[in-house]
């Protein structure tokens, strides 16, 4: 146990035996632990194996390399689909983790094989997401704002991407394309 972790583990409110239980389950698999990005994360050869995360309804721990992880069990949960690597299996009670206790060390050691092999996720590139039409059109119209599009990251064109296609109607995603246009010619991501 890495004392710079406890804190984490003591805060936790609602979900503190069950993660307190992951806790120990996780480094019963003799990985490091750490803390990164505020919660703890289960290393092997300083590459990310799994982390510990709690939230309003559930906590859950995080494979970074979940898609390539074979799931007999169906436990494994991609969040959204346009999470492309991580993969998530979600806890509701202390129940939950005990009857779970054997599958989730056979999925980290199946996680550890995977970082000794040095698979990788394939991810999909930016330009094999379909951009909204009601973007395709103002880019269509305005050279600045495709020139400034085209020089934000993947990152900040995928956000963009997916925050305008989520829009149900045609008239949200023009709305938010008039929204967005000044944070893009200003070469900024949707949450600067």
């Amino acid at each position: 146990m890495n004392p710079k972790v406890d804190f984490y583990f003591k805060k936790a409110n609602k979900w503190q035996q069950e993660l307190n239980k992951l806790r120990h389950i996780i480094l019963d698999c003799h990985l490091t632990e750490e803390l990164k990005w505020g919660v703890p994360c289960y290393t092997y050869n300083d590459s990310n194996v799994i982390l510990i995360h709690d939230f309003k309804d559930y906590c859950a721990v995080l494979f970074p390399k979940g898609a390539l992880l074979k799931d007999p069990k169906k436990i494994l949960i991609q969040q959204t689909k346009n999470v492309q690597a991580v993969r998530q299996v979600r806890f509701t009670s202390m129940a939950d983790v005990e009857k779970l206790e054997t599958v989730l060390k056979d999925y980290v050691y199946k996680a550890v094989e995977i970082e000794e092999a040095g698979l990788k996720v394939e991810l999909k590139k930016t330009e094999d997401y379909e951009v909204p039409e009601e973007l395709q059109q103002a880019l269509a119209k305005n050279k600045k704002l495709k020139t400034a599009f085209e020089a934000l990251t993947p990152g900040r064109q995928r956000a963009y991407i997916f925050n305008i296609s989520s829009a149900k109607q045609a008239k949200t995603r023009e709305a938010r394309v008039e929204k967005y246009t000044p944070q893009i010619l200003a070469g900024k991501g949707l949450d600067d």
